[in-house]
């Protein structure tokens, strides 16, 4: 047998077209879209960036799920409120659900104590998630937001190589630093053919409660905007430092959350949500 061009228009071999390179998807789940929501590197919001897509999307009147991909630092059980463990079926893994109804699925939700580290080499992390995807019982979903976790070793690979992962969305803050290493995480999504659906800057400004200007805190209002555009894609929202907000996510509560700056970027995925496959 000759060696496989990948170009099926023009081959005679009588192979598996049909084959998927991507991990089984549970049998008792339905997933319409994935998105990965990524950074070169952590303390950048991109959890809470995350929860707060998954809630805006669940307002907006569809089913979401998120996967929490961070296996070493997760945290998006806690920005729900969310104590109970995963239980078991013969369906498989039962993802926890949130007051809105939001499925998420976390190895925190598998640990007797969620202060118990996980000490784990990079094979057995991207196991883990793999699992989350294959063992996983998630119903039916519009849409599954997976929180990824920073830099581009081995569980970002894992992920993007072993889920069909329609868009990514890239979080950064204003730092030049952040910024450099946003673009690595960038770069990857783009060897690995992953459709980068724009950048989210967290951290932007705060607003003065006595005059109403808005501060950068964090270097030259506009850095970013420059970046995206050297990369090629969109600065889909800026989202500035809000209090409420930390106090929503660390009492569990962030489904309360009031963002209206997030919406450009929610309607960037609810565009692709809505697009056939």
């Amino acid at each position: 047998m000759s060696e496989c061009t990948h170009d099926c228009s023009t081959c005679s071999q009588k192979c598996d077209k049909e084959k998927s390179p991507y991990a089984a998807l549970n049998q008792f789940s339905q997933i319409g879209r994935v998105i990965a929501v990524g950074s070169g590197k952590g303390g950048v919001g991109k959890s809470s960036v995350t929860a707060m897509l998954a809630v805006m999307m669940a307002r907006r009147g569809y089913k979401v799920g998120i996967l929490d991909a961070d296996i070493t630092g997760p945290s998006i059980p806690k920005a729900f409120g969310i104590t109970r463990k995963a239980r078991g079926s013969e369906m498989g893994i039962l993802p926890e659900e949130t007051h809105m109804g939001i499925k998420v699925m976390s190895i925190n939700l598998l640990l007797e104590d969620e202060t118990q580290p996980v000490v784990w080499r990079g094979p057995v992390l991207g196991g883990a998630v793999t699992q989350f995807w294959t063992d996983v019982a998630w119903g039916m979903l519009d849409v599954l937001f997976i929180d990824m976790p920073p830099g581009t070793g081995d569980v970002p690979l894992t992920v993007y190589q072993s889920l069909p992962v329609d868009g990514a969305v890239i979080v950064s803050t204003p730092q030049s630093l952040v910024q450099m290493v946003v673009s690595k995480a960038y770069k990857m999504t783009e060897m690995l053919n992953i459709p980068t659906l724009g950048l989210v800057e967290n951290m932007s400004y705060i607003t003065c409660p006595d005059c109403g200007k808005k501060l950068s805190l964090f270097g030259e209002e506009g850095a970013l905007d420059e970046a995206a555009k050297a990369m090629g894609i969109p600065l889909l929202s800026k989202l500035p430092m809000d209090a409420k907000v930390a106090a929503l996510c660390d009492s569990g509560e962030i489904e309360r959350v009031v963002c209206e700056e997030i919406d450009t970027a929610v309607d960037a995925i609810e565009a692709l949500v809505k697009t056939e496959k």
